[in-house]
């Protein structure tokens, strides 16, 4: 069930364009919305990719004007990475876009079945909170 789920909502999403930016590169700007000013670096071991990859798709997000690279306060060699102004409003619009075609599935569910949906997504959401606050742990001790 959970397969299915993730797979109709994927298709769902799919409708709600993601262009001009691939699902990696969507990956990119979620983790910059929540984590700006980061380096390069740090950015690579998020994706658990290599500096060189995420380089090039930092390269194409900054090329249709999504993000920007500032030069470090230390180091002029490092690049802090930020969200732009047309990068949020992307993601903004996306989410809208998302909202809209889950809102539109919401509609044909009878208000029972919404009701029972909003308790278990809650009860999801607040183990998933709990996974990655135990993953944030074990990383820090093992730091």
């Amino acid at each position: 069930m959970t397969a299915e789920a993730a797979e109709l909502l994927e298709i769902l999403w799919g409708r709600a364009s993601t262009a001009p930016v691939s699902t990696s590169q969507l990956r990119v700007l979620f983790i910059l919305e929540h984590d700006e000013g980061i380096n390069l670096r740090t950015l690579a071991e998020a994706l658990g990719s290599t500096p060189p990859s995420t380089s090039r798709l930092c390269d194409r997000l900054q090329a249709v004007g999504f993000i920007e690279r500032v030069p470090g306060a230390i180091s002029r060699r490092e690049l802090r990475l930020f969200l732009s102004a047309r990068g949020r409003t992307f993601l903004t619009e996306l989410r809208a876009r998302r909202e809209h075609a889950v809102e539109a599935v919401l509609a044909q569910m009878s208000a029972g079945d919404r009701t029972a949906l909003v308790k278990g997504l809650a009860a999801f959401c607040a183990a998933a909170a709990a996974q990655l606050r135990e993953g944030d742990a074990m990383n820090a001790r093992s730091a």
